[in-house]
């Protein structure tokens, strides 16, 4: 048995860690740019990336390392991806990561992360200047989230203490960024989560994926995968204390909200949508059905119209390539059905009902496929004329 709490602290809620948020002139009117996360130990450090074949410069960096090396530091740049920057764009992360040493001799193995405009050379005498102005003495969370901001409307944080039965405890706390070129496969997005467990090195990764699968790889917000796509955890393990069941729970309480962070402040967004397909062949099937609905344009617009179009529900759940016959399939806006197996219930009064689902900011569209065991949620959002205005403007 054990009790999760919330806490205060991000990122640096654990023990050991530090972070803030600082301005390198990458943003306009000195807005905080560039961030750090820093561990007065070494920790343990696993992270999946963008399945984008075009990776950006900084993860080739991350994944130059040993794959055993331990790291005591992050960096954090926003308004530039350095990706599609060939031979300069990786040079430019040693050359930063190199001045970073220099300014601070006890860094080891840093790890450096990127967001922004894709496809231009990292500013990096702009980051590297940057460095005068870090405290790694500061604790501020609210910064350091900031900083990591692109077009995000705002910050991700969230921090948890995990007491055990035997009073012994440990905590994670997380920060993230995400907003638009948000598909499943990672998000846009970056995210930062520190714990201070003891967590074997060898489950690191295998909790990261399990924890992912239903919280990352589970949101859309425009159908477009990223080139800096980044989950990183750290461990310093200065609590002494670890529960695998414990720690997964709480690994995945943290994506989770984050996930859904992203998609509620989804570009241009006004409301949060979780389509579940259950009753599927497999849970494959599932996945497959309820991410071909986060990702449909056609669903979304009606979305953000408010208009019920059960139509274009079936229509994306039919062209998926699943499992799924007109004769068992059962469509639910909230918990108001429009379709069941055949038969429509979408006269006016039921359609009415519907629409007021759809007013609200969060709820659930479910599609009961009736052919199967298999069940997936995955999360999405509208879609409306503020996307469109902040991607046709997007490198400004």
């Amino acid at each position: 048995m054990f009790s999760v709490f919330s806490i205060d602290g991000g990122v640096v809620a654990p023990q050991g860690f530090y972070c803030d948020g600082v301005s390198a002139g990458l943003k306009k009117d000195n807005g905080l740019d560039v961030a750090f996360i820093y561990a007065d130990s070494l920790c343990e450090v696993e992270g999946i990336f963008t399945k984008n074949k075009f990776c950006a410069a900084p993860i080739l960096h991350f994944k130059s390392y040993p794959k055993d090396f331990k790291t005591n530091f992050v960096l954090v740049n926003s308004k530039n991806a350095n990706a599609l920057t060939g031979d300069e764009g990786l040079e430019s992360v040693k050359e930063v990561l190199g001045g970073l040493q220099y300014r601070f001799s006890g860094i080891q193995n840093p790890i450096m992360s990127s967001t922004g405009v894709i496809g231009v050379q990292l500013p990096k005498v702009k980051i590297i200047e940057s460095f005068n102005k870090f405290d790694l003495s500061q604790k501020n969370h609210n910064n350091a989230a900031e900083a990591i901001m692109t077009t995000d409307s705002f910050s991700k944080t969230i921090a948890f203490e995990v007491v055990l039965e035997d009073k012994r405890s440990f905590r994670i706390g997380a920060m993230c960024k995400g907003a638009g070129m948000i598909n499943p496969s990672l998000a846009t997005m970056l995210c930062f989560i520190t714990t201070d467990a003891s967590i074997p090195k060898r489950d690191m990764q295998e909790l990261l994926l399990k924890a992912a699968d239903s919280t990352f790889n589970a949101i859309s917000v425009d159908g477009d995968t990223s080139t800096n796509d980044t989950v990183l955890l750290l461990s310093n393990g200065k609590s002494g204390v670890y529960d695998k069941e414990a720690f997964l729970f709480t690994l995945e309480k943290v994506m989770h909200k984050l996930a859904t962070d992203i998609v509620r402040d989804g570009e241009g967004a006004t409301k949060l949508v979780a389509f579940e397909v259950k009753g599927a062949k497999n849970k494959e099937e599932a996945k497959r059905g309820a991410k071909a609905l986060s990702q449909s344009l056609l669903v979304k617009t009606a979305l953000f119209g408010c208009d019920p179009n059960w139509g274009r529900i079936a229509s994306t759940i039919g062209a998926s390539g699943i499992t799924c016959n007109p004769k068992t399939l059962e469509i639910y806006f909230g918990d108001v059905c429009v379709y069941q197996k055949g038969v429509i219930y979408f006269n006016e009064e039921y359609e009415q009902k519907a629409a007021e689902i759809l007013k609200q900011d969060s709820f659930k569209i479910t599609c009961v496929l009736g052919v199967g065991e298999g069940a997936f949620v995955a999360y999405g959002c509208d879609l409306g004329y503020e996307y469109v205005k902040i991607n046709a403007d997007y490198r400004s």
